[in-house]
């Protein structure tokens, strides 16, 4: 069992581990559960959407790098709420990040909760962010929100731990180069996967 706070515990055999990358999964992850969806939120709609289909899994849990100007690199963040930060209709009347006619509101709440991790709001889009200056979230992806939005549709709890590999600053490519690698051993700790898999 994966404890993710004092309410709420999942079988790890039914829990789906997905990043974007396997760099970001590395050896940590070989004997679990995971699904490597590729780069952006095409790729990661159209991967965890064939799963979901062959076996419902009942937690999924997004694990990967991401950028902030706002949290520290090394930190890893809970994210619980997400944006579609490349979503711009505004010009048509749509508040921004609002996708149109979607009945979903530009900010997504669903997201578990974890304890001991600072929280994070996630702005997903198909670009790599360099330059961020935006207050309507604090951490730069580009799968989160679409595998929230999923995961909230299909009514599978759902938790979304990023690691920062940058700054979403002009040093953000060679800092993610560096830094990536990273991630998954961080995860291993948090998540207690070496030892008995149990969280800490």
């Amino acid at each position: 069992m994966i404890q993710i706070n004092k309410n709420q515990s999942f079988a790890i055999d039914d829990i789906l581990f997905t990043f974007a990358l396997e760099s970001e999964a590395a050896e940590v992850f070989k004997s679990h559960n995971k699904l490597i969806t590729g780069i952006g939120k095409v790729n990661a709609a159209y991967e965890l959407s064939k799963v979901i289909q062959l076996k419902k899994p009942s937690l999924i849990v997004n694990l990967g790098s991401a950028g902030s100007s706002f949290f520290q690199k090394g930190e890893v963040i809970c994210c619980t709420k997400f944006v579609q930060r490349d979503m711009d209709v505004q010009a048509l009347g749509y508040a921004q990040y609002e996708t149109p006619l979607s009945g979903l509101p530009p900010l997504l709440e669903y997201g578990l909760k974890m304890d001991g991790l600072k929280e994070g709001i996630c702005g997903t889009g198909d670009n790599f962010e360099m330059g961020h200056c935006s207050d309507a979230y604090n951490v730069v992806d580009m799968e989160g929100y679409v595998l929230a939005m999923i995961a909230m549709k299909e009514n599978i709890p759902f938790l979304c731990l990023k690691y920062i590999s940058d700054g979403a600053d002009d040093n953000a490519a060679e800092d993610w180069f560096i830094q990536v690698h990273k991630a998954a051993v961080a995860y291993g700790k948090i998540l207690g996967l070496n030892k008995e898999d149990v969280l800490v």
